[in-house]
């Protein structure tokens, strides 16, 4: 019986985790039904199943990590693949086969080749069929007499395991399967860390005795200070440290994986590369305001979030269109300077899964009505989790939106394939400065703070700076677009 394995999601991802199951051991499906669900480093994922058939195993539980071609599941397609002869190799479907560049699983090839069976435990270059569970029984019997046991275990986990020195074959299992997880690796670390410091818990009752002798040696020069020291009955009282008592674990650890790990590790990558620098403005956003507030009254913008940041996005395309040298990019390998003529802009979201940063494709082209429309469906699918990796590529340029948590401004980290970003700070009620000679006169008004954060390689202070200038001119006055437009 075919057994399917995790197909490449692409990007150079090489492997993802089983976040639910859709079926049950048992259940029939049809081709093409949607069997589970994983999150790859960029997103989440539905995969379909290549045939019809029956469930007769799940290979890989929910939370698994799995790399790319082991098997999560198998499928009896009637097809006498299950009989009693056991799994041949031609019921096996290999990595090559399920694998494709947009994670949808294709329907196998004629067995006409030997296959590989991806599994826990497997030897390399092995094409040694699955054994069945008679055999199995025998071969741990085997096992047991003479031979020593190979520990069950994912290759991250085997991974993980010996970057920590641990032999996986002392590790208690708490799966019934067998298998060793992160976990286990875990609590058998914790519990070896735990064995040596119970001797000193024991031994430190008679530390106390130890430090009495040395009462004595000071006693002859303290003596003639005694009775100052009684005479005074306001003398402080030695500090003493409350008993508290504190309910749970002290730490806790998290696997830093999925989309977090991704982010870790590009922004480590973007920041020790382009030399940042970050430029700070602050504005008078009065007139962005009243533009919003004119809008959300518009027949033409009803269904459609109207916000300042939609005001700042079409900025940007303007700003971008006087000053193109941003939307450009530093090629390492090839040591040139790309100049994009299009504008894909990023905008950062902060997801149950970590941060991603989606990006409206070609937002220069869009009116302000479709591009509110881009942005809102932008945002609605990144907080559900259901962004693809094709929505988070092709990046050219990013919004972060600091102001929504009530911050005034920042230095951003530059998106990986990008020069620049920029970081927009919460508006607030503030005196400001208005008119001029004897017209002029303080006044509360809507003010933020825009930042600029961009490569030093391609982007000199100028450039930036009239970037930057040029994005403040249109909050402060959205009309300018009507004449930079």
């Amino acid at each position: 019986m075919p057994e399917f394995t995790l197909p490449d999601p692409g990007e150079g991802l090489v492997e993802a985790t089983i976040i639910q199951w859709k079926v049950a051991v048992g259940d029939t499906v049809q081709t093409n039904d949607i069997v589970v669900e994983v999150e790859t480093a960029k997103s989440l994922v539905e995969l379909p199943i290549p045939w019809a058939g029956t469930v007769t195993a799940i290979l890989a539980q929910e939370g698994d990590e799995v790399e790319v071609g082991a098997p999560i599941i198998a499928i009896d397609t009637g097809d006498g693949g299950g009989g009693g002869g056991g799994t041949t190799a031609e019921d096996v479907t290999d990595a090559a086969t399920a694998a494709s560049d947009n994670l949808v699983p294709t329907v196998p090839a004629a067995p006409a080749r030997e296959a590989v069976l991806v599994g826990y435990g497997a030897i390399e270059s092995s094409t040694t069929r699955r054994r069945r569970r008679g055999d199995a029984l025998t071969a741990e019997a085997a096992e047991e007499v003479g031979q020593p046991r190979r520990a069950k275990a994912a290759p991250p986990v085997r991974k993980y395991a010996k970057d920590r020195g641990v032999d996986l074959t002392q590790v208690a299992p708490s799966r019934e399967d067998g298998v060793v997880t992160r976990a286990d690796v875990d609590r058998h670390l914790a519990g070896a860390a735990a064995t040596p410091s119970a001797a000193p818990a024991e031994g430190a009752a008679p530390a106390a005795p130890a430090s009495a002798p040395v009462a004595p040696a000071s006693a002859p020069a303290a003596a003639p200070v005694a009775p100052a020291a009684a005479a005074a009955p306001t003398q402080a009282t030695p500090y003493q440290r409350p008993t508290l008592d504190r309910s749970g674990e002290r730490e806790q650890r998290v696997d830093v994986k999925g989309v977090r790990r991704l982010t870790a590790k590009a922004m480590v990558a973007s920041k020790f590369t382009a030399p940042h620098v970050t430029e700070f403005m602050t504005v008078d956003a009065t007139a962005t305001m009243e533009l919003v507030e004119r809008l959300k009254k518009d027949r033409d913008f009803r269904h459609v979030k109207v916000s300042p940041l939609l005001v700042l996005a079409r900025a940007m395309t303007i700003a971008i269109r006087r000053n193109p040298g941003v939307n450009a990019v530093w090629d390492e390998a090839e040591q040139q300077i790309v100049q994009r003529n299009y504008v894909n802009i990023g905008i950062a979201a902060a997801t149950p899964r970590g941060l991603v940063v989606p990006n409206i494709k070609d937002a220069d082209l869009m009116d302000l009505r479709q591009l509110a429309e881009a942005m809102q469906d932008l945002v609605a699918t990144a907080k559900a989790g259901r962004t693809q990796p094709a929505d988070m590529s092709g990046g050219t340029i990013t919004i972060t939106n600091v102001g929504v948590f009530g911050v005034d401004t920042g230095t951003p980290i530059i998106n990986p394939g990008e020069s620049a970003i920029v970081a927009f700070g919460a508006i607030r009620r503030m005196p400001w400065v208005v008119g001029e000679g004897d017209e002029e006169r303080i006044e509360p008004r809507w003010v933020t703070q825009l930042a600029v954060a961009f490569d030093h390689r391609l982007i000199d202070g100028e450039l930036g700076s009239m970037f930057l200038a040029d994005l403040g001119a249109l909050i402060q006055d959205p009309a300018r677009a009507l004449v930079w437009g």
